[in-house]
């Protein structure tokens, strides 16, 4: 019989050309029993493809899929969970701002069963965390904040890109966002389905835009609409009829 799944890792691609491989060797290198990784290519045009073709051929890989053009990190998150087969499903960027070697952390409380959720926080704990953008961090404290209000919660890293659930609880989600406002719904979301959000502290190896960070100002302008369109929809949904 062949081994359970118990954590299918999705990570979502877009011209990660210098940096896919060595994630991908970072996520095999975890050696996590019943491991599935399922990589989603969203309209790659700098050699990408290639890699990934290379490594489902050596089976590193279990599913690679291909979008032919770009549409956004929501998208791209919504064909992979198609796939997944495992009991956990956990989200990993390609650009290696988030550390594999911490998936443990981030999926115990899941396998203990004392939560549904887990948001990896770059503002707890003391993990290493690299010196980066200062508005950003002011504008992910304040989007953070500002999606506690109206999903009354305590998080501190809402727009965190490390996030692992039960896949029964995720499978529930109708993911509406393309883009990068697919973080505040899935936060509004998860919290209007009142499971146990937990948070615990991981690193962060910010990238900055030289070194192809891709979220920009107009994300957060989208955030903002996100928050507002979830967090009240959710509790009056005529409104989003």
């Amino acid at each position: 019989m062949s081994e359970p799944i118990l954590l299918s890792v999705v990570i979502p691609v877009f011209n990660e050309v210098a940096t896919i491989q060595i994630i991908l060797n970072q996520v095999r290198a975890t050696k996590i029993k019943g491991l599935e990784i399922i990589v989603v290519d969203d309209g790659s045009s700098d050699g990408t493809i290639t890699i990934l073709k290379k490594a489902l051929q050596k089976n590193h890989i279990q599913h690679v899929i291909l979008h032919k053009k770009n549409q956004g990190k929501g998208a791209a998150l919504r064909s992979g969970i198609l796939k997944t087969k495992g009991q956990i499903i956990l989200i990993q960027d390609a650009d290696l701002e988030y550390d594999p070697r911490e998936y443990q952390r981030l999926i115990q409380p899941i396998i203990e069963g004392r939560a549904d959720v887990v948001f990896g926080s770059r503002f707890v704990g003391s993990e290493p965390h690299r010196a980066v953008f200062f508005w950003h961090s002011i504008a992910n404290h304040f989007l953070t904040q500002f999606s506690n209000i109206f999903n009354n919660l305590n998080l501190t890293d809402m727009e965190t890109g490390y996030k692992a659930f039960r896949a029964d609880v995720l499978k529930k989600i109708q993911i509406t966002e393309n883009g990068f406002g697919i973080e505040p719904e899935l936060t509004a979301k998860v919290a209007a389905l009142k499971v146990r959000i937990f948070e615990v502290g991981i690193s962060y190896y910010g990238r900055t835009y030289q070194e192809g960070k891709k979220i920009g100002l107009k994300d957060a302008f989208r955030a903002i609409w996100v928050i507002l369109k979830w967090g009240i929809g959710l509790k009056l949904p005529f409104l989003l009829h």
